[in-house]
């Protein structure tokens, strides 16, 4: 091997070597110190070669760039990424608009107002509502009424009226029996901070066969209480309740208009104005709703026991072609008829809650509903806290047990109903009706969808429902039958089978 062979390594190892060759020498052996090192061991030649210099690039300079930037190819490159950056882009910006314009337009919501969105609950009775039996011990349980979701409290009413002394009624002040008007005023704050309004029932004469007293009366009360709704508009509150208000608006009807523009007109905070009235029928109370123009009317149209599931829809269906839905208010109990449970029984307290927050409109329910409250020997009994507070055992137990579960059953209608909009304010398309059974869709848009299935009979019935809206299968929601429709299971809409005395309420979602 030549001492100027070039080799492109650092350590040659040369192995094997033919036993005839003699072992090379080189380095400080042959006196050439520039050349390789080279050792020998038993055979193997290590050469050790030296490293090349690695030349460095340095690019090209500043002048050199702008030369060849300058170039005819450079230029036409440059502005064909140009152009081609700016079709894409406005490719995707017109694939974008096309996706918005193809799509289906969401619908406008319909205008509402705070009573809307959720049901209303009223407090006829403070000292039996209260602990403290006073408006303090009403603003103590704030917190636990807006965990049931309700809009609006209807307070009283609480003013002075001695039974037979019209000389003595007094709209503006408060029964000395229920608090004063610092009591209350602190109850219309605490209830504001919690997103509550409050209206207070004015109904002159309350602990009376008649509201208004007697006919030759009305125009001397109805006068004086011009006077008391500004009053108490002034303290805060959000609207003001009547009952007997066919008589007023009939008999003196300039002085029904004064009391309506006082409420309901003046402020960028709609106030409501509601009435209750003893009529039953659903032609009744579409009269009164027009004549008396009230924002809400309390009635007994889905009062009566002898009512059939097909009576019950056709009044829903005869109120809703002639009225908003925003416009009419749906109750059974009240002040005077007394609470849910006793009215309907407390086996169907559950069923009658979720027929009223699904219906379209307002629902409104009386103290105590929330637990299936009943009357007693009056139609005021005390209210009922902390159900499972005591340890009992036995009956009572499972008594307040059962009150527990009717208060998870309402709040998880309620919610449902302040927040999905197809129970809010969706459109109501009847699925089935009998003697026995109703069936009912909600929908609103591009929302998910609600069937609301009810059966009054004491004998299973199977329901085959059929819509162009509706899937095959449904999911329950909530339900008063919790081992044959247990909430998350599915359902064929086309065979629901429902036991006697229960509910259902189903949802599927929005399919394009």
């Amino acid at each position: 091997m030549s001492k100027d062979t070039e080799v492109d390594m650092k350590d040659v190892e040369l192995n094997d070597m033919d036993q005839e060759k003699q072992p090379m020498t080189g380095g400080a052996a042959n006196g050439d110190a520039g050349s390789p090192t080279c050792t020998e061991k038993n055979g193997s030649v290590n050469v050790k070669i030296p490293e090349e210099t690695e030349t460095k690039f340095t690019g090209l300079s500043k002048e050199e760039l702008l030369r060849v930037a300058g170039t005819p190819g450079w230029v036409r490159t440059r502005w064909a990424l140009l152009i081609l950056f700016w079709l894409g882009w406005l490719g995707m910006l017109a694939g974008a608009v096309a996706i918005i314009v193809q799509a289906p337009r969401c619908k406008d919501i319909p205008a509402m107002n705070w009573w809307n969105y959720g049901p209303l609950y009223q407090i006829g009775n403070v000292q039996a509502f209260s602990k403290s039996q006073n408006l303090k011990g009403v603003e103590d349980k704030i917190d636990r009424l807006s965990q049931l979701k309700v809009k609006g409290l209807v307070i009283g009413p609480i003013h002075v009226a001695p039974l037979d002394n019209l000389a003595s009624l007094n709209f503006e002040e408060i029964s000395s029996d229920v608090g004063n008007l610092e009591q209350f005023k602190g109850l219309i704050i605490a209830a504001h901070k919690k997103s509550i309004n409050v209206i207070l029932d004015l109904t002159p004469y309350y602990l009376g066969s008649g509201p208004w007293f007697t006919n030759v009366s009305v125009t001397n009360v109805a006068e004086r209480l011009k006077s008391a709704l500004v009053f108490w508009l002034n303290q805060g509150v959000d609207g003001i309740q009547l009952s007997g208000v066919e008589r007023v608006s009939s008999v003196v009807p300039s002085l029904w208009a004064d009391i309506r523009a006082i409420v309901q007109n003046g402020t960028e905070e709609k106030r409501i104005l509601i009435g209750v009235t003893e009529k039953t029928s659903a032609v009744g109370v579409s009269e009164l709703l027009n004549s008396t123009g009230v924002d809400l009317l309390l009635s007994g149209a889905l009062r009566s026991k002898s009512m059939t599931a097909t009576d019950r829809a056709q009044t829903v269906q005869q109120l809703l072609s002639s009225h908003n839905q925003t416009q009419l208010a749906w109750n059974i109990g009240d002040r005077k008829e007394g609470h849910l449970a006793t009215l309907v029984g407390p086996d169907m307290v559950n069923f009658n809650q979720m027929l009223l927050l699904t219906l379209p409109g307002t629902p409104v329910f009386n103290y105590g509903d929330e637990i299936a409250l009943a009357d007693t020997d009056t139609k005021s009994p005390k209210m009922l806290w902390d159900p499972l507070e005591d340890e009992t055992n036995g009956t009572a137990k499972e008594e307040k047990e059962q009150r527990l579960s009717c208060l998870s059953f309402f709040k998880t209608l309620s919610e449902l109903r302040g927040k999905e909009r197809s129970l809010q304010h969706g459109d109501y398309i009847p699925l089935f009706n009998s003697t026995s059974a109703l069936a009912y869709l909600r929908q609103w848009d591009q929302s998910g969808r609600y069937v609301a299935a009810f059966n009054w009979g004491s004998d299973a019935v199977t329901l085959q429902l059929s819509h162009p809206d509706l899937p095959a299968r449904a999911v329950v929601q909530v339900s008063t039958d919790q081992v044959n429709l247990a909430p998350d299971s599915t359902v064929a809409l086309s065979a629901l089978e429902l036991g006697p005395g229960q509910a259902v309420l189903l949802q599927f979602p929005y399919i394009a």
